[in-house]
């Protein structure tokens, strides 16, 4: 059974900062990315770069919450194979500048 690598996840710490976590995609990020949140239709675009746009959906409500005040996201790309513990390690971390 082929694993899916499409699949992200919010993580909200005790300060209320959010985190996307998702796997890592092809080449590197652009020096000035930035996501766009839709609240009423529950999704995003992340512009990774000016040639890969991912759209993000089913957004749960808290994290809207959390980014009220926010003006940047911190992004986790993880890798797509895992180290000899099991775990991923994170290929590019970087701030998006957000859009409510």
């Amino acid at each position: 059974m082929p694993e899916t690598f499409d699949t992200f996840d919010f993580l909200v710490n005790d300060e209320d900062e959010v985190m996307l976590l998702l796997y890592e995609r092809d080449g590197e990020p652009s020096s000035s990315p930035h996501i766009e949140f839709d609240e009423e239709s529950k999704s995003a675009f992340l512009y990774r770069s000016d040639s890969d746009v991912l759209q993000l959906d089913n957004i749960p409500d808290n994290i809207f919450d959390s980014l009220q005040d926010a003006d940047k996201l911190l992004i986790c790309e993880l890798s797509k194979e895992e180290d000899k513990d099991g775990d991923n390690a994170i290929r590019y971390a970087y701030e998006a500048d957000i859009s409510l």
